[in-house]
């Protein structure tokens, strides 16, 4: 921690880097999320259409669920090579894979085509995009960090977190659009397909910016430094296996990161998918209006997070994190409430007041994980950490939500459900260490960010 602090980054290339991290990152949360509200819109009718409409919201969830399923495959997968090989490299196949099954789904047969092996065939393209977003995540956000002004970390590493909003207002945006100019019958029919194969056109924008970039230098430096300790066997067998280090070494930050997730993630899930389902069910409001709203909310999501970003890089990751977690709990029962009345300004406040407490989560989440990490295993760490999370949060959100909907016909549960989440990563937070003047730089697993919590500002090397 006392080493001199390098000189920061040229901004134009700083500026380039969090570009291409944003746009990919944008177009794979894009083809993610159109599946969702996909499957709280049409999904049931095109594909499980021998059930009753909200069984067939069920199983069209389900297969949403799926994709959850294989992001920590995608993890393991895409931090094990990305820590090997770097982050540039795997970045541009998580796009490919990503974008090829979107594009895929929108030329799939229906059940009125090809019966059962349609929506067998769904799922399998739900799995890849899950497989590719499982890797997406934490090398894009790593990309940044360790090219980032340290100081700055937090506002810098937040802008990739905005894909997650800008891929929901592009996803929303276009569906909405569809929704509006064609009738029901030629939406279900063949509009649908629409924003699926606009995805092909978006990966070879994303691709172009993606490939322009460089390596991130502390990854290079780590590399030359791992390459030069490979004279000893152990040392030799950490570089072969990163995962087996991180759960050596950074097992606690792992735990702390699943538990960080649940709120944040389960949260976002209720407040943007499933409440399609919600507002269009239970309180009586058409397609067009909830698309709009949740339209409008994501804007509002998209700009404040780099604001929650840089706050956390004044006051540190915890307390934002924290008041963001505890802000979404005091949140649900008046989220419902406002929901309940059916009017379109009384849902705008409530999913954009939902989705700025997320915020405070989400915005610190990338610098707070990559920081838990020393680099040569800290693709795998952050990726581990935040995908496995992800089945047990996001993945059944929307899912056990409309059961709870289905079973209790009240949002009462659902909003215990999201409070109970709160309170897990109310403990999470509460046995972590604050990380905000981690060195990145550093390279073994011996460095963690407790020994760095009260160091001065002026050791902080500017990565």
């Amino acid at each position: 921690m006392s080493s001199p602090a390098a000189a920061p980054p040229a901004p134009n290339n700083l500026t380039r880097i969090v570009t291409a991290s944003l746009i990919g990152t944008t177009i794979e949360w894009y083809d993610f999320f159109l599946y969702g509200s996909a499957a709280a819109l049409v999904f049931n009718k095109l594909f499980f259409p021998d059930s009753d409409p909200l069984v067939g919201t069920l199983l069209s969830f389900l297969t949403y669920a799926v994709g959850f399923a294989a992001r920590p495959l995608g993890a393991l997968v895409f931090g094990h090579f990305g820590d090997r090989l770097g982050r540039k490299k795997l970045l541009v196949l998580s796009l490919l894979l990503m974008g090829g099954a979107t594009f895929a789904i929108g030329l799939l047969p229906t059940h009125a085509g090809v019966g059962t092996a349609a929506p067998v065939l769904l799922t399998l393209l739900r799995l890849v995009q899950g497989f590719a977003l499982g890797g997406e995540w934490g090398g894009a956000v790593l990309l940044v960090s360790e090219h980032g002004d340290a100081r700055r970390r937090g506002f810098w590493a937040s802008w990739p977190q905005t894909g997650a909003p800008a891929g929901q207002l592009l996803a929303t945006g276009v569906l909405s659009l569809l929704t509006a100019v064609l009738s029901d019958a030629a939406f279900v029919s063949w509009g649908w397909r629409i924003p699926f194969l606009l995805s092909g056109v978006l990966v070879i924008v994303g691709l172009w910016i993606r490939l322009s970039v460089d390596e991130s230098p502390v990854f290079r430096q780590a590399l030359a430094q791992a390459e030069a300790r490979k004279a000893t066997q152990a040392a030799a067998d950490a570089e072969k296996l990163p995962l087996v280090s991180v759960l050596r070494h950074h097992w606690r930050d792992v735990l702390v990161a699943m538990g960080a997730r649940m709120a944040e993630n389960i949260s976002y899930y209720v407040i943007t998918a499933f409440i399609l389902v919600y507002a269009t069910t239970s309180a009586g409001v058409s397609k067009q209006t909830a698309l709009n709203a949740v339209l409008i909310a994501s804007a509002v999501h998209f700009a404040v997070i780099p604001a929650w970003g840089a706050l956390s890089d004044r006051i540190g990751r915890r307390p934002v994190y924290l008041a963001g977690a505890v802000g979404v709990g005091l949140w649900m029962f008046p989220f419902f409430t406002l929901v309940d009345t059916g009017r379109f300004g009384s849902l705008v406040l409530a999913v954009t007041v939902g989705l700025v407490l997320h915020g405070a989560m989400y915005a610190p989440q990338a610098a707070f994980f990559s920081e838990m990490f020393a680099t040569r295993m800290r693709y795998s760490g952050a990726s581990i950490g935040a995908q496995f999370a992800s089945v047990a949060a996001g993945a059944p959100a929307p899912l056990i939500a409309t059961a709870l909907l289905a079973d209790y016909d009240s949002s009462t549960p659902i909003a215990l459900y999201v409070i109970a989440a709160v309170l897990l990563t109310v403990v999470a937070l509460a046995s972590a260490k604050e990380t905000r003047l981690r060195d990145l730089a550093d390279v073994g697993p011996s460095a963690g960010a407790e020994e760095c919590e009260e160091a001065p500002a002026a050791n902080v090397r500017a990565v």
